[in-house]
């Protein structure tokens, strides 16, 4: 298995990937996807993929968002969406694409990174809850647990706040959960 960047010819296999992954949810997610793309096309963030035999079987990016620091705002890093094809799950495709890509940061100025996910997947992976280490979460409707974080080498002390997600996640409403019940 290799593990690259995105290519402008893997839309479409990318968008194959976090329609399967995500069931219900994919057609959102592949159009965040789509959206996200813009910004990593103007230097905010990058998007990797897993591929295996010439199929491209898992996807990640990590996009630039903001942290409202009392210093002032601080360029950081959001981890979304993660998918991984359903008969390629639990192989380890999903943690090699994160490790990746944290890799990668962990040489540039990204300080932070940020994510909304399962804290028992996550916390393997070195993530940690947002608010345990003076984080605020970009919205009440993201549960507590899943607000994670990690911090990267370029990360200092003063460096605390409110995570501002980029504005794609607000056009796809791609924040938190909703409550369909009310």
């Amino acid at each position: 298995m290799e593990l690259r960047e995105e290519r402008p010819g893997d839309a479409g296999a990318v968008r194959h990937v976090h329609l399967r992954a995500f069931g219900d949810q994919g057609g959102l997610v592949a159009e965040l996807v789509d959206s996200l793309r813009d910004g990593i096309r103007s230097g905010g963030g990058f998007a990797l993929v897993a591929e295996d035999a010439g199929q491209v079987v898992g996807h990640v990016m990590f996009t630039r968002s903001l942290l409202d620091a009392p210093r002032r705002l601080v360029d950081v890093r959001v981890l979304s969406p993660l998918g991984v094809l359903p008969e390629r799950q639990r192989q380890g495709i999903g943690s090699a694409l994160v490790r990746a890509g944290l890799a990668t940061l962990t040489e540039g100025e990204s300080p932070l990174v940020f994510l909304e996910g399962d804290p028992g997947y996550y916390s393997r992976l070195g993530f940690t809850p947002g608010a345990e280490m003076g984080f605020r979460k970009p919205s009440l409707r993201i549960p507590d647990p899943a607000f994670q974080v990690i911090r990267l080498p370029a990360y200092e002390p003063w460096m605390t706040g409110t995570l501002v997600y980029s504005e794609p996640f607000w056009r796809h409403d791609a924040v938190g959960l909703r409550d369909l019940d009310a």
